[in-house]
């Protein structure tokens, strides 16, 4: 009978064992009956249940039981009295009624106990309250009879449950494990077994432990009856067998439940090796399956930058679908390593095993997303580079096919830099493009097979094919457009000598022209005397060979224009107007210089008389000049001051002076003075003439004029 079931009624507290003991040892047993009609169906069931704790030791020791009818009939007490002769004749030593003080002395003499022991099979005595410690110490009385023993009916009941619950609890999970264990180890060499649904008990063992712990720790401190520091006796003592039945119990269970947890950490090894090998099988399988195909049938490059970035990003989703089983393999590594180093040395060869298939299989599909990843990324480079050669190429042809038209030959230079540059960008694209192919080639030749152990042909040859006609195409079209820089160059060439001949021509020009205004404007002097005009004739001579010079250079550069031009199939740009400007430079310098030729040849011939009249005249002085030099004289200093009023008249009819005013004054005064030096020695010779003649008169008539 277990308390929880009839749990209401012992709630009643009909009758309870308080721990007292009588002189012999006996466990005392109270009934204390109340006012209210008492139900002798539930007292005895109470009994019964009370009957049940001691052992039976205690039970032979016998029970003084202490029937308390002072709120109760007497017929009640009587009934009660002779149902323990029917519940617990044997066990019973001694009744104790405790009746009111006077209220049942008329009615003993009805009825006596004593006569009745031997039908009853026990002393029955009526006793007061007071008089009760006659047969019991007080010690062992609770205090309504007037003693010092403390018992909580209700403290008493929920310990007792505690207990029931525990030895409930605790022999249900001792059978369980018992049974646990012992199937474990009769079937621990089929480690393929599968789990059964009773492997788990009805019980959780920590919990149960836990309680039994706490009830021990109550029983040890004398608590279970009483409050603290209480020195009551505890009903569930040693006699009651409590304290050692919970003891019993809590060793098998720490015993068994020690089993279970061995063989729970063998079956969780186990299972967790299962685990691992399933999960290693699947992550194996993947990656030799559907993995390795992944990878077989991405073999391609692309054909163009657009078509490899596409096989980049096919290739990231691989990685990140491979992604998530590299994780796996990683968990599954480090579990690996754990049980390794905890496991038993039967599990390390398989967990060994296990590990380095992992690992290897793993490793080679790392390696071979790498290499597929590193391949992509050469590829991509590669057709890059070759995009940006194709546009240098497209670039470099339309500056090649598109008309010069430039304006100098700075800008042709320019130009012709500018085409160099591109070449030489276009030769390093080229160079570039070449090691990139190279290095594809060589990553592509050393392409392994995807499947391990297997051989596989790989579709190289379509690749390897797509990369030398890139290069080939590139190096073709690099060709073709160096032949077409090589004629571009020759014609801007042409094209900066032709503009360089212009310039020079139109450079002649100018200089031909400050060459006919320096001879118009300081090409003015005559020379005072004769030395002096021979020296500027001599320069002047000098100074038409340098325009001679200049006028044959730039003819020469015209013409080699117009040669160029007609290389060049284009009309001339500024030879057309430049020839008829030299021509007419040149006319107005030969007009000028030829007029300059004659006045200084008039004044050499003025000066060479002048100075043969003057000379002439000072050394001899007896010499006479014909009066026909003196004429000439001046004749050709007159007709010299009128060529200083004339102006130079060029082919077109524009007229232009020599020099300024005062310097045709000056030149001009010079010659007048000339001329009257010439005119004082001409009277001078006439006046000696004149004397000499009539000199030679008187001589001719002296004799005369004597004989007369």
């Amino acid at each position: 009978m277990e308390a929880t079931t009839i749990l209401p009624i012992l709630k009643k507290k009909l009758a309870f064992l308080s721990g007292g003991k009588d002189r012999r040892s006996g466990l005392i047993l109270t009934i204390p009956l109340c006012s209210e009609q008492t139900s002798m169906e539930e007292l005895s069931t109470t009994l019964d249940y009370l009957l049940s704790i001691p052992s039976e030791k205690c039970k032979a020791r016998g029970f003084t039981v202490i029937v308390d009818g002072r709120k109760s009939q007497w017929n009640i007490v009587k009934t009660v009295v002779l149902m323990l002769q029917n519940v617990i004749p044997a066990e019973v030593s001694l009744v104790c009624v405790v009746k009111p003080d006077e209220f049942w002395d008329k009615k003993v003499t009805h009825f006596c106990f004593w006569k009745e022991k031997d039908r009853l099979g026990f002393e029955v005595i009526l006793v007061s309250a007071n008089k009760l410690t006659r047969y019991i110490e007080p010690c062992q009385l609770t205090d309504e009879f007037g003693g010092s023993l403390v018992y909580d009916h209700m403290d008493w009941l929920n310990k007792r449950l505690v207990f029931e619950k525990f030895t409930k609890e605790s022999t249900s999970l001792l059978d369980e494990l018992a049974v646990i264990n012992e199937s474990e180890a009769g079937s621990q060499p089929d480690k393929d077994r599968p789990l059964d649904g009773n492997f788990l008990p009805s019980f959780d063992p920590e919990t149960v432990l836990q309680t039994g712990h706490e009830l021990l720790s109550e029983l040890q401190q004398r608590r279970f009856n009483g409050s603290e520091g209480s020195t009551a006796w505890s009903p569930m003592d040693d006699e009651l067998l409590a304290q050692p039945q919970v003891m019993k119990l809590l060793d098998s269970l720490r015993e068994q439940y020690t089993k279970y947890q061995e063989v729970c950490r063998q079956r969780s090894k186990r299972t967790q090796l299962e685990e691992i090998q399933t999960k290693v099988m699947q992550v194996v399988n993947w990656l030799e399956g559907p993995g390795t195909e992944q990878l077989r049938t991405q073999w391609g490059i692309g054909d163009s930058t657009r078509a490899s970035q596409a096989l980049q990003q096919k290739h990231e989703e691989i990685e990140s679908q491979h992604s998530e089983w590299f994780a796996v393999y990683v968990e599954l590594n480090q579990q690996m390593a754990a049980l390794l180093s905890a496991g038993d040395e039967e599990d390390l060869a398989e967990l060994k095993s296990l590990q380095q298939q992992l690992s290897d299989v793993c490793y080679r599909q790392a390696s071979q997303l790498e290499f597929r990843q590193n391949l992509l990324q050469s590829a991509h480079e590669f057709h890059g580079t070759a995009q940006d050669l194709s546009q240098q190429l497209d670039g470099l042809l339309g500056m090649l096919c598109a008309d010069v038209t430039p304006t100098d030959g700075a800008a042709v230079q320019q130009t012709l830099k500018h085409l160099e540059e591109k070449l030489k960008s276009v030769e390093g694209a080229l160079q570039g493009l070449r090691e990139k192919g190279q290095i594809l080639l060589d990553q592509i030749s050393n392409q392994t097979s995807w499947s391990y152990g297997k051989d596989i042909v790989i579709k190289n040859k379509e690749n390897i094919d797509h990369i030398q006609s890139v290069m080939e195409d590139m190096q073709l079209r690099k060709q073709r457009c160096e032949d077409m820089v090589d004629v571009r160059r020759l014609k801007m060439l042409q094209m900066v000598q032709l503009f360089k001949c212009e310039e020079d021509a139109t450079q002649a020009v100018e200089w031909l022209g400050e060459l006919l205004d320096a001879l118009l404007k300081t090409h003015v002097r005559l020379g005072d005397d004769a030395q002096e005009t021979k020296i500027l004739l001599e320069k002047h001579k000098k100074f038409v060979d340098v325009a001679q010079s200049t006028y044959d250079y730039g003819r020469q550069l015209l013409q080699a224009t117009v040669v160029l031009c007609q290389s060049l199939r284009c009309t001339t740009r500024s030879s057309g107007d430049t020839l008829p400007r030299l021509n007419r430079v040149w006319k107005q310098f030969s007009v000028t210089s030829e007029e300059r030729l004659q006045r200084l040849e008039m004044a050499s011939a003025f000066h060479t008389a002048a100075e043969k009249i003057l000379t002439g005249c000072s050394e001899q002085s007896e010499t006479s000049v014909d009066l026909e030099v003196y004429e000439e004289v001046e004749a050709v200093g007159k007709s010299l001051l009128d060529r200083l009023t004339v102006p130079v008249i060029f082919p077109d009819g524009s007229e232009q002076y020599f020099g300024s005013p005062s310097d045709m004054a000056s030149s001009a005064e010079h010659i007048r003075d000339r001329i009257k030096l010439v005119e004082v020695r001409r009277l001078q010779q006439e006046e000696v003439e004149v004397e000499a003649a009539e000199q030679r008169l008187e001589e001719e008539l002296e004799p005369t004029l004597r004989d007369s």
